[in-house]
């Protein structure tokens, strides 16, 4: 699951992305709501954890904004403000919840699994391009209608490109993706994967396109000889 965390407070950022890489999630941090925008107008997140008091565009506008472009991933509201009518407007604003600082670790990450599991539960489950269908809540991938075996390391990469298309997946969040399951991990891997998946997904008709110093595209192949 992957988290855009949207904080000023260097402190407290650092606490909360640690806690939540330490859960496993794989967390984006930004210090402003311009960064933010300028971040989710180029990848997609599960959730969002968003502070209420940033410099500049407050978190209520972010909400706002976030809103409007249509996402409708969960937003978690942060303030240091205990005030009703801050709470209310956050969730009139199209906020999800909201915890009030200082708040205890292990209840965002309750917070959080609630949102996340509401959300799942909300949305389709089944990401699908070409031939190409993956069921991600009960992790089975078929290809032109046949079982598609793929490794946990391979799974990831596939589900993160799917996710990002069509928009290229950056090789650097690939890495991030994959270092839930090896911190080790070295950017050579993400080479090694893709092309594993190219020599499952190319019969069928998919293609993974390296975009130069950049990362990598999923598309159907006859989509990728209209360029």
């Amino acid at each position: 699951m992957r988290l855009l965390l949207v904080e000023d407070d260097v402190l407290v950022a650092s606490g909360i992305k640690l806690g939540l890489t330490d859960a496993g999630y794989t967390v984006d941090w930004v210090g402003s709501a311009e960064r933010a925008e300028a971040v989710l107008d180029r990848d997609s997140f599960d959730a969002a954890i968003l502070d209420i008091g940033l410099p500049g565009v407050d978190g209520l506008e972010l909400t706002r904004r976030v809103r409007s472009r249509g996402l409708a991933m969960p937003v978690l509201i942060l303030t240091a403000r205990d005030a009703l009518s801050d709470r209310v407007q956050g969730l009139d604003l199209g906020a999800d919840d909201y915890m009030v600082k200082p708040f205890e670790l292990p209840e965002l990450l309750a917070r959080l699994r609630a949102l996340l599991r509401r959300s799942q539960a909300a949305t389709t489950a089944v990401l699908s391009i070409g031939a190409l269908e993956m069921d991600t809540a009960q992790r089975r991938a078929t290809l032109a209608g046949q079982p598609l075996e793929l490794g946990p390391r391979e799974w990831t990469v596939l589900e993160y490109m799917l996710l990002q298309a069509p928009k290229p997946a950056a090789k650097d969040k690939l890495l991030a993706a994959l270092t839930g399951w090896d911190k080790e991990i070295t950017p050579n891997a993400i080479e090694v994967y893709v092309s594993r998946l190219r020599g499952k997904l190319e019969p069928a008709g998919l293609r993974l396109r390296a975009i130069r110093g950049f990362g990598y595209r999923l598309e159907c192949a006859d989509a990728a000889g209209d360029d």
